[in-house]
């Protein structure tokens, strides 16, 4: 009896497997034909986009950056898609980003695995973006019934309409809701986040239009780690436009770079840790190591980690002090406590990381995940000093930092050293002058230094190159 029972369920469920199947089958047909089932988009509008991990506040808002116009061409066919922009810094800006002044004009491209930026007249690669910008492809609503037709989507019941479910990609599960008159209101997938982990990735799509035959939403919203990343008021769209790329050599040569370490000696048991775009500094004490900054991933993180005992032999690393909870400056603090650091921080960036580090991560799984461990904090609020057999660091809070609340810096008394991200940045020989923003930032670090009466000779950035204070300096006088 209770073989035949199992039997008898295990038949149920392969039918409505079936069911499911077919049903989606039908529901996807009755979307394309609601919708127009075209084979290229173009659509074009106006709003807002958001810097993604650069928020002013642990958990608050990414700051945002005004659209004056957005125009994105998608060709299903080829798998390619043109965005062209243009945004602009709202005043009183507060956060992260670089910025920029003025008004900014970007173009991103994908075709296929090929992803670049046409800022000018020459290419940029952009390997890294290649897989999201496909991605996009199939969350905008025409994409997203392409895509579930060819990837054997499954259905269910769910708040709004039909839930239709498949595998994008070969790897990312997208989820989206197509109400009772065929039309895609919600788009849901994860990616890979060093930070967030398995990222929810959700856009949802309303006041849809009649647009000279096909039905478009007229307002998209996409948010990443549950913060708007683009908000869009579409006020024009062409069916059919035509699209065709051709991906540059360049491009189709270009790779991902290996992460690179160049250690620079500032002084004895000092070094600052370069060879990328985001930096480290080394410091030897009696019995460990204290390394100031885990930026970007674990792959960088594991790199500097490699030099610093190459530096330091035998001592274990210690302590990580962490500026500051942005992504590019926070993305590979977990593998530092997965090597048992403490992690010396702003006391208002702790529950955050305790909030962020419990999060699934099963697209990319990092080290502590993969042998979990408690982390350990030490928190600032004003000023710490770590001091042991005659090494001291001072860490300081910057005040009045409108890059980020709880920014910290390091300054190191004996060397006349100060460590500081963000705030000050050298420019490159020949290079364009700091946008306003910039200068404003550097003027305020300036003043911090001042108001804690800091004899400081060298300036070690987590950007750029070790350079004299003097060039501060200027740049703050500019």
């Amino acid at each position: 009896m209770t073989k035949r029972f199992w039997i008898v369920f295990g038949i149920t469920v392969i039918l409505a497997g079936l069911v499911s199947a077919q049903e989606a089958k039908t529901i996807l047909q009755n979307a394309a034909k609601a919708m127009g089932d075209v084979q290229s988009i173009q659509f074009s509008g106006t709003g807002h986009n958001d810097a993604l991990g650069q928020a002013f506040t642990p958990g608050g808002p990414w700051p945002e950056t005004n659209v004056t116009s957005y125009t994105k061409t998608v060709d299903y066919s080829s798998r390619s898609s043109k965005e062209e922009l243009t945004r602009v810094e709202p005043p009183n800006l507060r956060g992260g980003g670089a910025p920029f002044g003025g008004a900014q004009n970007q173009v991103n491209l994908v075709s296929g695995q090929f992803a670049w930026n046409q800022p000018g007249n020459a290419p940029q690669p952009a390997v890294a973006a290649a897989e999201e910008r496909q991605l996009q492809i199939w969350l905008t609503p025409l994409g997203f019934v392409k895509a579930a037709n060819e990837n054997n989507a499954t259905a269910k019941k769910g708040k709004g309409g039909t839930v239709i479910s498949f595998t994008a990609m070969g790897k990312f599960k997208v989820e989206g809701t197509i109400n009772p008159q065929g039309l895609v209101t919600e788009t849901k997938t994860w990616m890979a986040n060093p930070v967030l982990g398995d990222m929810l990735v959700e856009t949802t799509y309303s006041g849809y239009k009649d647009f000279n035959g096909v039905k478009f939403p007229a307002t998209i919203v996409q948010k990443q780690g549950g913060q708007t990343v683009m908000d869009l008021a579409v006020t024009s769209v062409q069916a059919n436009a035509p699209l065709s790329l051709t991906v540059p050599d360049s491009v189709k040569q270009a790779k991902l770079p290996a992460v690179q370490v160049e250690s620079q000696k500032l002084a004895d048991g000092v070094w600052w840790i370069g060879g990328g775009t985001h930096h480290s500094v080394v410091i030897e004490y009696p019995a460990y190591i204290t390394v100031i900054e885990g930026p970007l991933s674990e792959e960088r993180s594991l790199a500097v980690i490699a030099e610093a005992k190459k530096l330091v032999p035998n001592k274990p690393i210690k302590y990580l002090v962490n500026t500051h909870q942005h992504f590019d400056h926070s993305g590979g603090i977990r593998t530092y406590v997965a090597e048992g650091a403490t992690i010396i921080t702003n006391a208002i960036n702790r529950p955050y990381y305790e909030q962020t580090f419990k999060a699934p991560r099963t697209l990319a799984p990092d080290r502590l995940s993969q042998n979990p461990k408690k982390a350990t904090f030490i928190t600032v609020k004003d000023k710490y000093t770590l001091a042991d057999g005659g090494r001291e660091i001072d860490i300081y809070h910057v005040d009045g930092d409108n890059h980020n609340q709880g920014i910290l810096m390091v300054y190191l008394p004996k060397e006349k050293v100060l460590v500081e991200a963000d705030d000050f940045t050298p420019a490159a020989p020949n290079g364009p002058s700091p946008a306003p923003r910039a200068v404003a930032f550097t003027k305020n670090l300036e003043a911090n230094i001042e108001r804690l009466k800091l004899d400081v000779q060298t300036i070690a950035p987590l950007h750029g190159f070790v350079v004299p204070v003097a060039e501060l300096k200027k740049v703050a006088g500019a």
